[in-house]
């Protein structure tokens, strides 16, 4: 069977970019259709921060103190165990942010979330359990979206066709569109440990040890934890076996001992495999890339989720008139990537910056076999330590991003 539809816009991906997106074309009087390929949002390991910046666009729709209200946890400063040294890497409470704090929120309720805000327009269409396949073209323009749903295979046809389907987008491939490779010299083993609530020593932030880097966050009833090593270097970890990892995270990590049992296989542990890229060109005629489709991020300062709502919000600024109106011409996708193109380059170089700077250089420790040398703080941590004031710096950063958006559009 076969079933065949059209929207104003249809957007592939349910994640933070096509979620945002299609919630504010769908305020703005756009008809959108959003493919989720998945049955529900419930997928553990996915970007979990919500930034300042991104807490700001939420307080532009209205929609911040009802979104206050979901459980979550609140870092006001991001901090760090470097050698056996505390530092405060990022202080967000001198931001000028209508929040200047991070919100730590599973990526479902925030997707659940502003599902349910969407589903309140009539011109909000979310389908979940459809996947994107391909592009319709139509002599080199692109004219819908090809999808499966159930094994029925779905054709959209669209005024604009938008790519937030993440890192192994399809669209991008059906597009044809070059990326250009950054590399990144770590991946990232993602686990879930029971909490202590009693061990008011232990707090979100990361831990460094020679040769060891663990990032904990603090889930109120569980820890989220991050567990960066070399690129490439499961196989060896796997040969070493489980315990020999657990071992070295209880050494980064003490507060994390007894959960460790917890650990039980393998299985336990996702592998995040780190890609940053970007896009040369997030456009054809009749299509436009946004979030991790244009850009690969990198976890480092956890800013991919907030990367991609930025793209999305920069878009419906510059697009919803547009495609309302059935305007819509090349140009004005040209004007996203114009918006949207310098921070994220920028945002990648210094990602990339601390991956082959700080992150790479303390895993190097475990190759040449010095894991259990006493180390000094680096000269950059010494300065923050002493002079607290430099921490505002990464929090502006961080928190609020080269190049903020703010939701233009009013209903």
């Amino acid at each position: 069977m076969s079933e065949n539809l059209s929207t104003q816009c249809c957007i592939a991906g349910g994640g933070p970019a096509g979620m945002m997106l299609g919630f504010l074309l769908a305020r703005a009087g756009v008809d959108v259709m959003v493919l989720e390929k998945h049955a529900d949002f419930l997928r553990d390991f996915r970007g979990d921060t919500i930034h300042p910046s991104t807490l700001a666009v939420m307080d532009d729709l209205g929609l911040l103190k009802e979104f206050l209200q979901l459980p979550h946890q609140r870092v006001s400063r991001l901090s760090a165990n470097v050698y056996g040294h505390p530092v405060t890497i990022a202080d967000f409470t001198h931001l000028d942010a209508v929040c200047p704090f991070l919100v730590m929120m599973p990526q479902w309720d925030f997707l659940d979330f502003l599902a349910g805000r969407g589903r309140a327009f009539p011109n909000f269409h979310l389908r979940m359990g459809t996947r994107a396949t391909g592009l319709i073209e139509r002599e080199g323009v692109v004219i819908g979206v090809r999808a499966e749903a159930g094994g029925d295979a779905v054709e959209i046809r669209c005024d604009l066709a938008v790519a937030a389907d993440g890192r192994h987008t399809t669209l991008r491939e059906s597009a044809g569109l070059a990326v250009e490779e950054a590399g990144a010299p770590i991946d990232v083993l993602w686990f879930r440990l029971a909490r202590d609530p009693a061990r008011e020593d232990a707090q979100t932030g990361g831990y460094i040890r020679p040769g060891l880097f663990l990032v904990a966050i603090n889930r109120d009833t569980y820890w989220q934890c991050g567990y960066v090593i070399p690129k490439g270097s499961l196989e060896r970890l796997r040969t070493a076996g489980l315990d020999a990892l657990k071992a070295d995270v209880r050494e980064c990590a003490p507060f994390l001992g007894e959960a460790l049992a917890e650990l039980r296989s393998w299985d336990d542990l996702k592998l995040l495999t780190v890609q940053v890229n970007r896009l040369l060109r997030w456009h054809r005629e009749g299509l436009l890339c946004i979030g991790d489709a244009a850009h690969a991020m990198s976890p480092v300062g956890g800013v991919g989720i907030n990367l991609a709502i930025q793209d999305a919000v920069a878009a419906g600024n510059l697009l919803a008139d547009a495609l309302r109106e059935k305007r819509l011409q090349t140009t004005d996708l040209e004007a996203v990537q114009r918006r949207r193109d310098w921070p994220t380059r920028v945002t990648q170089r210094l990602q990339i910056a601390v991956q082959n700077e700080m992150l790479a250089p303390v895993l190097a420790a475990r190759q040449a076999g010095d894991l259990h040398k006493t180390r000094s703080l680096p000269f950059a941590l010494q300065l923050v330590r002493r002079l607290p004031m430099l921490s505002r710096i990464p929090a502006r950063v961080v928190g609020m991003g080269v190049r903020p958006e703010r939701v233009r559009q009013r209903v």
